[in-house]
């Protein structure tokens, strides 16, 4: 017998929309059936009306970055101006303020229909860089959070070695620097999977790893089929420099030293060659795109079409949390490129969805996750289609009118390994989320 049944009043089955499906959860917090036609809700079943899709998938973020909302958008400025906002704020965390604010960001996130985030970790040390007596504080503090805020977390633990190129990291890059990618693997080690938890690894850039190290960060991850992931060519000027230290672009480096490959995904690959874009999509390397921050930033606009063409898998990040609605995500990446192209029409509604879902719960080594199938973990979430932006088109509609005109305001419930973290747009242990957001962020202004 299952242990609940959810009724769907309308269902996104990846090609598709379903009215009336059942939905039965085992003891494991897995979908042990999905029962189709079912047109009221049976007896003793959970009612979700609206839509619902499989779980959101957020494969990039620096939770602390949430900090900088509206701080970051006064005046001007650049990528690197606004790296020495991020800077001050890093330096007041400690690992029981990270925790209250991660939890508040988590929080955020599942009112927004994430039911799994890929948490970019480079804050490691004390200020100065001091280990803490735990090396991994900070690292527990981010799962401790993500597991009250009731979503999974892939901790993709991050290596950042160097200030550019091979220099020693400035004082504000002390708290993220293991001195050697050895070091790094040793601190690293000691994290241990658990329920709801996934441990991978990063390179924070070709920047900060240096080149002769980047092989010892891919090989602990392949020895542990972990998920790999490295900002890649976000800026013109990392790509200059690296022709400059090594006579070649950040992707053909990564190429050289064993860093691409379908269980590695480059975050923003936006300035990217022909040559690069052939590397990428050859090797299966997956693509994030985190269009409101490069948009936020002024990055520019990544080839995502030629990219996944070429054969590199799409996900979608908040990265620096400007926002946090993976619906504008999707949206943005077909808007942005119809804007570059002034043509319409890259992706559809549902291929925006695989990679929102499947594809981002892939990239952050789950790849069971993002489906409403059988044996498939019981992670999903449910948008209104009354609401003053998503009333009026008809329910067959619904996968449109979630990527296009819908918001994470329209979320109304989050279920997550067949558990209830969001019902009615209230999350259920972080009531209050907005204040516990509030009260985190005026913690750290010292």
């Amino acid at each position: 017998m299952p242990l609940t049944t959810y009724w769907l009043e309308h269902a996104w089955l990846d090609t598709h929309v379903e009215p009336g499906v059942a939905l039965d959860v085992d003891s494991d917090g897995r979908i042990s059936a999905v029962r189709t036609g079912v047109e009221a809700p049976p007896r003793g079943a959970v009612a979700l009306r609206g839509l619902t899709l499989p779980g959101l998938a957020n494969t990039h973020s620096h939770a602390f970055h949430r900090a900088l909302r509206g701080t970051v958008q006064v005046g001007s400025g650049t990528f690197w101006t606004w790296r020495e906002v991020m800077y001050n704020v890093a330096q007041r965390l400690t690992p029981d303020s990270y925790f209250a604010l991660a939890r508040a960001v988590y929080a955020e996130m599942a009112l927004a229909g994430i039911t799994a985030v890929g948490e970019f970790h480079y804050l490691h040390h004390a200020p100065g860089g001091t280990p803490y007596d735990d090396p991994n504080a900070m690292g527990e503090a981010l799962i401790a959070a993500a597991g009250e805020a009731g979503i999974r977390i892939t901790l993709l633990d991050t290596a950042y070695l160097s200030s550019g190129f091979g220099a020693a990291p400035d004082h504000h890059q002390l708290r993220f620097t293991d001195g050697t990618a050895d070091r790094w693997a040793e601190r690293v080690s000691a994290l241990k999977e658990r329920e709801g938890v996934r441990v991978g690894a990063a390179i924070h850039s070709v920047r900060a790893v240096p080149a002769d190290q980047l092989a010892t960060v891919a090989g602990w991850a392949q020895d542990r089929d972990a998920p790999l992931h490295v900002h890649l060519s976000e800026q013109t000027a990392e790509n200059d420099a690296c022709l400059a230290a090594h006579g070649r672009t950040p992707t053909q480096l990564l190429a050289d030293h064993g860093v691409l490959g379908a269980r590695t995904t480059g975050v923003h690959n936006t300035h990217m060659t022909d040559t690069d874009i052939a590397l990428i999509g050859s090797t299966s390397t997956g693509t994030c795109m985190c269009p409101t921050t490069e948009r936020d930033l002024a990055d520019g606009i990544g080839p995502a079409v030629a990219l996944q063409r070429a054969g590199s898998p799409l996900s979608l990040g908040s990265d620096s949390h400007a926002v946090i609605d993976l619906f504008e995500e999707a949206r943005a990446m077909e808007l942005d490129e119809r804007l570059r192209t002034r043509t319409r029409g890259h992706w559809t509604a549902a291929a925006l969805l695989r990679a929102a879902t499947a594809d981002g719960h892939a990239a952050l080594g789950r790849p069971d996750a993002g489906v409403l199938e059988t044996g498939a973990p019981a992670d999903f979430t449910t948008i209104a289609l009354d609401s003053v932006r998503t009333a009026g088109p008809v329910p067959r509609l619904a996968a449109e009118t979630a990527v296009f005109a819908a918001s994470a305001a329209d979320v109304r419930h989050t279920i997550v390994g067949g558990r209830h973290v969001v019902r009615d747009g209230i999350h259920a242990s972080v009531p209050d989320a907005a204040q516990a957001l509030a009260d985190s962020i005026a913690a750290l202004r010292g």
